[in-house]
């Protein structure tokens, strides 16, 4: 599924992920490809990333809101953490 991290100042990460790991409002949550489509807040919290080959990639955000519809995932971050 592609996967798309922006924030109001950059786009963080742009790519193909098999799974994504989120720190939601009401608990942590994982997307899978065809998940059903959603809507949900992000607290601040580390997004754990999951890619093809079996590679990880950890990018801690500060909140925000993720969108998931037909293999597209949108995350608008408040801002992340280096």
């Amino acid at each position: 599924m592609h996967l798309e991290i922006i924030t109001p100042d950059r786009k963080v990460f742009e790519g193909e992920v098999t799974s994504a790991q989120f720190p939601g409002a009401d608990g942590s949550f994982e997307v899978l490809n065809n998940h059903a489509p959603l809507i949900a807040a992000l607290k601040a919290g580390d997004v754990t990333l999951t890619g093809g080959a079996g590679g990880r990639e950890v990018i801690r955000i500060e909140g925000g809101v993720v969108e998931v519809l037909r293999n597209n995932v949108i995350v608008l971050a408040e801002g992340t953490v280096s």
